[in-house]
């Protein structure tokens, strides 16, 4: 694989600045994601209804993301990271608030629209990280701003559980604040990181996201990775949309009960991101590293869709450690074979592909758990949805293998 020349000192900046920031959001965005689905169930009838308006409230969501990502991240390499972080902290704001005054599911839609518009905090946080690491550790800088998206989960989704028990718009106008208040810590403390002489000009082929997935499919020293980052983008995606239904129909949990689920997952990616995987990577290579994490990741989709006892759902999260060091070893190897002043379209990119996944993944996991949901809840059928990532995840494998026999010099 072709490396890109990378300079040898960072650029100015603060890691740390960046990972508070994806804390904050993560921790508002994890407030909503126990209750939202079940906020929909308050504007339709039947189960079945609740899931497939979900999936479409999901799906407009990620076709926003799917436009406006890579543009966002393509103007973070012209006008700087730090103005774009601003306008997606101040668009979610704007989000959380529209979704708690929605008066009807219309509104629900409007929030989506606005918040999937403005949400680059990932791809432009990714290319802010970038542009402050060596070319040596940015697998581990990334897998830093996974522990802080990881931490965000630990919290916003139990504290989103226990405010959802109260009220089912409480949380939306918590997460709300917390954006509010990342806008103004961004505003005062987060400094530039691109500098004048490494920013990019404004192309307009560089803000359609099908030219940006298209250059990225184009690269054929990458495009087996994109292809295996795609699948397991994909199954991430799919899980994430029917997961909390699932759980809702098939254990009856409560908001509650998805907040504990959501807290094990957040600390299981934060022990593995912030504490093991620098030693993962010396231990495995990134490599080796990626096809273990997928791996894992295969066989816990099985047993979630297996799984008889809410309370196996818990084990089975703890036991999937490896999975949450797959992504970050991908990226790394991804980022290695980009140049310094393209990180912010890559990410984009590469963001734009999870976003493609929460437009298509979206519709085909819910119908298939809304297909199920007359089922009794015992019925393995139920977990369908479940069964067709851990394919995605076998798949990947096999793609990943191969890419890796034919770049062992990389």
């Amino acid at each position: 694989m072709p490396r890109s020349t990378a300079p040898t000192k960072t650029a100015p900046g603060n890691l740390n600045f960046i990972l508070v920031c994806i804390f904050i959001d993560m921790l508002g965005i994890g407030l909503i994601v126990p209750v939202m689905p079940l906020l929909v169930g308050q504007f339709v009838e039947g189960k079945e209804q609740q899931a497939l308006w979900f999936g479409a409230l999901t799906t407009v969501f990620g076709l926003m993301q799917f436009l406006f990502m890579p543009a966002l991240g393509a103007l973070s390499d012209r006008v700087g990271r730090r103005p774009v972080l601003l306008y997606s902290m101040a668009g979610m704001c704007l989000n959380f608030l529209i979704t708690a005054w929605a008066p009807s599911l219309a509104w629900l839609f409007v929030g989506r629209i606005v918040g999937g518009m403005s949400s680059a905090s990932m791809s432009v946080a990714s290319a802010y990280a970038s542009d402050i690491s060596t070319h040596e550790n940015r697998s581990r800088s990334f897998g830093k701003i996974g522990a802080a998206f990881g931490l965000g989960f630990i919290c916003g989704p139990m504290l989103g559980g226990l405010l959802g028990d109260a009220g089912l718009h409480l949380p939306f106008y918590v997460a709300a604040a917390l954006s509010a208040a990342n806008l103004l810590y961004g505003y005062f403390v987060v400094p530039e990181s691109l500098a004048p002489g490494l920013r990019a000009p404004l192309q307009l082929a560089r803000l359609n996201p099908f030219s940006a997935l298209l250059r990225l499919v184009r690269r054929r020293e990458i495009r087996g990775l994109v292809i295996v980052i795609t699948l397991v983008s994909f199954a991430q995606m799919m899980l994430h949309s029917t997961w909390v239904l699932y759980t809702t129909f098939r254990f009856d949990w409560t908001p509650r009960d998805n907040g504990i689920a959501m807290f094990c997952v957040g600390l299981a990616s934060a022990v593995v991101q912030a504490g093991l995987l620098a030693v993962l990577i010396r231990r495995f290579g990134e490599m080796r590293l990626a096809l273990l994490g997928i791996s894992s990741g295969a066989v816990t989709y099985m047993l979630y869709g297996l799984a008889t006892q809410g309370w196996m759902m818990y084990v089975f999260i703890l036991c999937n450690l490896l999975a949450f060091a797959a992504g970050p070893a991908l990226q790394g190897i991804v980022s290695k074979a980009t140049a310094p002043e393209r990180q912010g379209e890559l990410m984009g990119s590469l963001q734009s592909i999870s976003s493609l996944g929460v437009i298509v993944t979206p519709l085909i996991g819910t119908a298939i758990l809304g297909a199920a949901s007359h089922l009794p809840a015992s019925d393995w059928r139920i977990g369908g949805s479940f069964f067709l990532c851990a394919a995605m995840q076998i798949v990947a494998i096999v793609v990943a293998r191969h890419y890796f026999r034919t770049h062992r010099h990389a």
